[in-house]
């Protein structure tokens, strides 16, 4: 893993492609200077000179640094800036940033990761890890939901996932649409019928933090150990070195320790979601 010079100083970063996901969400491709080599589930510090930078968890394969995606969804003064500039704005990268997700302590296991709306983004980047070495894992199942068929995360991937032998996948929307013939209701519906050994198995979860307690309540009802489940919360972070205090939980700095986080280390502190 390539170490920063300058934790603080941005390297140069091309845009090379701007992909509308939803009417909110939209998927930059970015081309840095030199590698930025990172783990799926690290983050980095995205820059638009003038306006400000913003966290954000790369949603393409870690197996291509040379090749960044980050998918934004509009929600304030930088996002909203980000979605009004063009390909080939020169921007800025720094990082990456935190652990990533344990890859290597899924080898071997079935691997349930839940998505809700932009939620998927940092998912993707582990699915497409994992498909990149498939073999290494038992079973891979994601269960994606959003509120809309509007607002469904990269539709053009779903059936390709769903043709992997070793993948089974499943998305819902929050309320009966116009048109929609798939399944409706909470993405935690979707556990309902969960065909795991959960015993041999982790769950991953991304979304929103109202979502991430419910599927988090779900998970351990259905058996799981809190030292089965890892939480990605990349909430309130805003330094990304550990500095400002923003996004700690207990002794733990999601942007140090996290953003992912084995629900074991952070569930007996106050403000876990």
């Amino acid at each position: 893993m390539a170490t920063l010079t300058n934790i603080y100083a941005p390297a140069t970063a091309v845009l090379e492609d701007v992909i509308v996901e939803t009417p909110t969400i939209r998927t930059f491709v970015l081309r840095p200077t030199e590698p930025m080599p990172f783990r799926a589930g690290q983050f980095v510090q995205l820059t638009l000179p003038g306006v400000g930078e913003a966290p954000f968890t790369p949603s393409s394969s870690p197996h291509e640094p040379d090749r960044l995606e980050v998918t934004v969804l509009r929600t304030g003064r930088v996002t909203d800036a980000l979605h009004d500039v063009s390909p080939g704005t020169e921007l800025g990268l720094r990082g990456p940033f935190g652990k990533g997700y344990p890859i290597e302590k899924l080898y071997g296991k079935e691997v349930v990761l839940v998505g809700g709306g932009v939620g998927l983004a940092p998912l993707r980047s582990l699915i497409l890890a994992m498909l990149a070495d498939i073999g290494q894992f038992k079973r891979l199942s994601i269960k994606y939901g959003a509120r809309t068929p509007d607002e469904l995360l990269y539709r053009g991937s779903f059936n390709d996932w769903r043709r992997h032998e070793r993948v089974d996948f499943a998305e819902t929307i929050d309320v009966p649409a116009a048109g929609w013939t798939g399944r409706v209701g909470l993405v935690t519906t979707l556990l309902d019928d969960l065909d795991v050994d959960i015993a041999n198995s982790y769950a991953v979860s991304c979304g929103p933090a109202i979502m991430l307690k419910f599927v988090t309540q779900r998970l351990l009802s259905l058996g799981y150990a809190p030292a089965q489940i890892y939480l990605s919360m990349n909430r309130r972070m805003s330094c990304g070195i550990g500095k400002c205090g923003r996004c700690n939980i207990g002794p733990y700095y999601l942007c140090k320790d996290g953003p992912d986080m084995c629900y074991e280390k952070i569930k007996d502190y106050p403000d876990v979601f």
